[in-house]
């Protein structure tokens, strides 16, 4: 479909609390979700949200089939579509690790998650999708959820020496990406 543009931190649209999808398998929704797709297959994204092209919906994509310059050696995550998303921690332990945004290009920080959740919420064709993951996977919808509430990653960051330009902090890997 269409690579869009994608809002940078800053815009007061990545702020919103984003709206609930309402209707399922409409022409304009998977439209939407092809947007986001070939966006975020564009820039290299391990998952995208509908605020970051200022749509106010509560929509996320996630997920990596093949090596992804911006995130070298982590694992896979499954391609997901994932509407109206609920996340329940699973415990208390939470992880720290490096995250990076594509609406805060060039930085990265070191943030702290949740290590293991359950995500619930509905395919685009609202089919019901209830999953418990840790590691990566769960690294990376906490992520994109928090772009459903107005949150970007610099937000949860906690120590500030561990944030930075990803060019200053990891100059072998910076080379290959393009924030």
């Amino acid at each position: 479909m269409t690579v869009r543009d994608i809002l940078k931190m800053g815009d007061a649209r990545l702020l919103r609390v984003a709206e609930p999808v309402q209707t399922f398998d409409t022409p304009e929704l998977h439209a939407l979700i092809a947007d986001l797709q070939d966006t975020m297959a564009a820039v290299n994204g391990a998952g995208l949200a509908a605020p970051q092209i200022g749509v106010n919906l509560q929509l996320v994509i996630f997920g990596s089939t093949a090596f992804n310059p911006r995130y070298p050696g982590r694992p896979l995550v499954p391609r997901t579509v994932l509407v109206n998303p609920q996340i329940t921690p699973l415990g208390i332990e939470e992880e720290d690790d490096w995250e990076g945004c594509l609406s805060v290009p060039g930085l990265r920080g070191v943030v702290p998650r949740w290590s293991r959740i359950r995500y619930t919420g509905f395919d685009e064709k609202g089919i019901a999708i209830d999953r418990s993951v840790d590691g990566f996977h769960a690294r990376v919808v906490q992520h994109e959820c928090d772009h459903l509430i107005g949150k970007l990653y610099p937000m949860r960051v906690r120590d500030f020496t561990r944030f930075g330009y990803t060019e200053v902090l990891f100059p072998d890997i910076s080379a290959a990406e393009d924030d």
